[in-house]
Protein backbone atom coordinates (compact mmCIF):
# COMPACT_ATOMS: atom_id res chain seq x y z
CA UNK A 1 0.00 0.00 0.00
CA UNK A 2 1.42 3.51 -1.03
CA UNK A 3 0.97 5.89 1.90
CA UNK A 4 2.55 9.01 -0.59
CA UNK A 5 -0.16 10.86 -0.92
CA UNK A 6 -0.19 13.84 -3.29
CA UNK A 7 -1.03 17.27 -2.47
CA UNK A 8 -2.35 19.68 -4.61
CA UNK A 9 -1.78 23.25 -4.20
CA UNK A 10 -3.22 26.62 -5.87
CA UNK A 11 -1.85 28.76 -7.73
CA UNK A 12 -2.82 32.22 -6.80
CA UNK A 13 -3.06 34.84 -9.91
CA UNK A 14 -3.72 38.46 -9.16
CA UNK A 15 -5.13 40.90 -11.88
CA UNK A 16 -2.57 43.57 -13.13
CA UNK A 17 -4.75 47.14 -13.41
CA UNK A 18 -1.93 48.36 -15.56
CA UNK A 19 -1.98 46.07 -18.61
CA UNK A 20 -6.17 45.30 -17.58
CA UNK A 21 -9.34 46.86 -18.97
CA UNK A 22 -13.27 47.34 -17.17
CA UNK A 23 -15.44 47.99 -20.07
CA UNK A 24 -19.23 48.38 -20.84
CA UNK A 25 -21.62 49.77 -23.81
CA UNK A 26 -25.03 50.40 -23.06
CA UNK A 27 -27.79 51.94 -25.66
CA UNK A 28 -28.41 55.71 -25.23
CA UNK A 29 -31.62 56.79 -26.94
CA UNK A 30 -32.03 53.32 -28.27
CA UNK A 31 -29.68 54.57 -31.45
CA UNK A 32 -26.09 54.41 -30.39
CA UNK A 33 -24.10 52.98 -27.79
CA UNK A 34 -22.28 55.12 -24.88
CA UNK A 35 -19.46 53.47 -23.87
CA UNK A 36 -17.50 53.61 -20.21
CA UNK A 37 -14.46 52.07 -18.07
CA UNK A 38 -13.62 51.61 -14.70
CA UNK A 39 -10.84 52.81 -13.50
CA UNK A 40 -9.69 51.12 -10.53
CA UNK A 41 -10.82 47.18 -9.59
CA UNK A 42 -8.95 44.18 -8.26
CA UNK A 43 -8.86 40.14 -8.49
CA UNK A 44 -7.45 37.29 -7.93
CA UNK A 45 -7.70 33.89 -9.18
CA UNK A 46 -6.59 30.70 -7.55
CA UNK A 47 -5.99 28.30 -9.74
CA UNK A 48 -5.30 24.26 -9.37
CA UNK A 49 -4.17 23.75 -12.82
CA UNK A 50 -2.22 24.56 -15.56
CA UNK A 51 -5.20 25.29 -18.28
CA UNK A 52 -7.53 27.68 -15.65
CA UNK A 53 -9.67 25.12 -15.23
CA UNK A 54 -11.98 25.61 -12.40
CA UNK A 55 -10.23 28.17 -11.51
CA UNK A 56 -12.16 29.90 -8.52
CA UNK A 57 -12.11 33.95 -9.15
CA UNK A 58 -13.02 37.20 -6.63
CA UNK A 59 -13.04 40.63 -8.56
CA UNK A 60 -13.81 43.62 -7.08
CA UNK A 61 -14.64 47.01 -9.28
CA UNK A 62 -14.54 50.08 -7.60
CA UNK A 63 -18.04 52.02 -8.70
CA UNK A 64 -16.82 55.71 -7.91
CA UNK A 65 -14.04 54.92 -10.61
CA UNK A 66 -16.75 54.90 -13.61
CA UNK A 67 -15.65 56.81 -16.60
CA UNK A 68 -17.55 57.63 -19.76
CA UNK A 69 -15.57 60.32 -20.74
CA UNK A 70 -18.30 63.21 -19.89
CA UNK A 71 -17.88 64.22 -16.08
CA UNK A 72 -21.47 64.86 -16.04
CA UNK A 73 -22.89 61.74 -17.25
CA UNK A 74 -20.39 59.91 -14.48
CA UNK A 75 -22.18 62.02 -12.04
CA UNK A 76 -25.35 61.07 -13.48
CA UNK A 77 -24.39 57.25 -13.02
CA UNK A 78 -22.59 57.44 -9.68
CA UNK A 79 -25.69 58.78 -7.89
CA UNK A 80 -29.24 56.53 -6.19
CA UNK A 81 -30.33 56.88 -9.79
CA UNK A 82 -27.98 54.57 -10.97
CA UNK A 83 -24.94 52.80 -9.05
CA UNK A 84 -25.52 54.59 -5.79
CA UNK A 85 -21.89 54.97 -5.55
CA UNK A 86 -21.83 56.38 -1.93
CA UNK A 87 -23.93 53.33 -0.47
CA UNK A 88 -23.06 50.70 -3.05
CA UNK A 89 -18.75 51.58 -3.37
CA UNK A 90 -17.99 48.32 -4.99
CA UNK A 91 -18.92 46.07 -7.23
CA UNK A 92 -18.49 41.97 -6.68
CA UNK A 93 -17.62 38.97 -8.49
CA UNK A 94 -17.54 35.88 -6.92
CA UNK A 95 -17.55 32.64 -9.26
CA UNK A 96 -15.31 30.08 -11.42
CA UNK A 97 -13.83 29.70 -14.85
CA UNK A 98 -14.20 26.33 -16.51
CA UNK A 99 -13.21 25.07 -19.78
CA UNK A 100 -15.51 24.68 -23.06
CA UNK A 101 -14.25 23.42 -25.83
CA UNK A 102 -10.91 25.43 -26.93
CA UNK A 103 -12.54 28.65 -24.55
CA UNK A 104 -13.91 29.27 -21.44
CA UNK A 105 -16.99 30.12 -19.91
CA UNK A 106 -17.03 32.08 -16.21
CA UNK A 107 -20.33 31.45 -13.89
CA UNK A 108 -20.96 33.23 -10.81
CA UNK A 109 -22.75 35.87 -8.99
CA UNK A 110 -21.96 39.36 -9.51
CA UNK A 111 -23.04 42.43 -6.90
CA UNK A 112 -24.49 45.00 -7.92
CA UNK A 113 -26.12 47.99 -6.27
CA UNK A 114 -26.75 45.58 -3.03
CA UNK A 115 -28.57 43.32 -5.32
CA UNK A 116 -26.64 39.71 -6.13
CA UNK A 117 -27.60 37.80 -9.48
CA UNK A 118 -25.95 34.79 -11.23
CA UNK A 119 -24.19 35.90 -14.82
CA UNK A 120 -22.28 33.91 -17.49
CA UNK A 121 -19.62 35.41 -19.37
CA UNK A 122 -17.85 33.80 -22.33
CA UNK A 123 -14.02 33.92 -22.10
CA UNK A 124 -11.04 33.66 -24.60
CA UNK A 125 -7.84 32.20 -22.95
CA UNK A 126 -5.28 34.43 -25.18
CA UNK A 127 -1.95 32.83 -23.42
CA UNK A 128 0.74 32.69 -20.90
CA UNK A 129 3.93 33.95 -21.05
CA UNK A 130 6.82 35.76 -19.43
CA UNK A 131 6.88 39.68 -18.56
CA UNK A 132 9.77 41.74 -18.64
CA UNK A 133 10.90 41.23 -15.38
CA UNK A 134 10.41 37.27 -15.76
CA UNK A 135 7.24 36.91 -14.19
CA UNK A 136 4.59 34.77 -15.59
CA UNK A 137 1.80 36.49 -17.32
CA UNK A 138 -1.58 35.10 -18.52
CA UNK A 139 -4.27 37.01 -20.17
CA UNK A 140 -8.57 36.55 -21.34
CA UNK A 141 -10.42 38.03 -22.91
CA UNK A 142 -13.94 37.92 -21.22
CA UNK A 143 -17.70 39.05 -22.75
CA UNK A 144 -21.21 39.30 -21.33
CA UNK A 145 -24.21 40.79 -20.92
CA UNK A 146 -26.30 41.70 -17.87
CA UNK A 147 -29.79 43.75 -17.56
CA UNK A 148 -29.65 47.17 -15.05
CA UNK A 149 -33.24 46.06 -14.02
CA UNK A 150 -32.20 42.70 -12.92
CA UNK A 151 -29.81 44.82 -10.23
CA UNK A 152 -32.65 47.17 -8.64
CA UNK A 153 -31.22 50.06 -10.77
CA UNK A 154 -34.93 50.94 -12.69
CA UNK A 155 -34.13 54.23 -13.96
CA UNK A 156 -36.37 54.78 -16.74
CA UNK A 157 -35.82 58.53 -18.21
CA UNK A 158 -37.91 59.28 -21.13
CA UNK A 159 -37.33 61.22 -24.43
CA UNK A 160 -40.61 63.26 -25.46
CA UNK A 161 -41.13 60.55 -28.20
CA UNK A 162 -41.38 57.64 -25.50
CA UNK A 163 -37.70 56.15 -26.43
CA UNK A 164 -35.79 55.32 -23.73
CA UNK A 165 -32.50 57.60 -22.83
CA UNK A 166 -30.40 54.84 -21.35
CA UNK A 167 -30.85 51.23 -22.42
CA UNK A 168 -31.21 48.03 -19.90
CA UNK A 169 -29.19 46.02 -20.96
CA UNK A 170 -25.21 46.24 -20.49
CA UNK A 171 -23.02 44.97 -22.59
CA UNK A 172 -19.25 43.84 -20.57
CA UNK A 173 -16.14 43.47 -22.33
CA UNK A 174 -13.20 42.70 -20.10
CA UNK A 175 -9.71 42.35 -20.98
CA UNK A 176 -7.82 40.75 -18.17
CA UNK A 177 -3.74 39.82 -17.80
CA UNK A 178 -2.82 38.57 -14.63
CA UNK A 179 0.35 38.21 -12.77
CA UNK A 180 1.47 34.47 -11.49
CA UNK A 181 2.00 35.39 -7.75
CA UNK A 182 4.93 33.62 -5.60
Amino acid sequence: MNTNTATITATKWAVDPNHSQVQFKVKHLMISNVSGTFNKFSGELNSESEDFNNTEIHFEIDTNSIDTNHEERNGHLKSPLFLDAEKFPKIIFDGALNKKGENYELNGSVTIHGVTQPVKMDVEYTGTGKGRFGDTRAGFDINGKINRKDFGINASILTETGNMVVGEDVKLHFDIQLIKQA
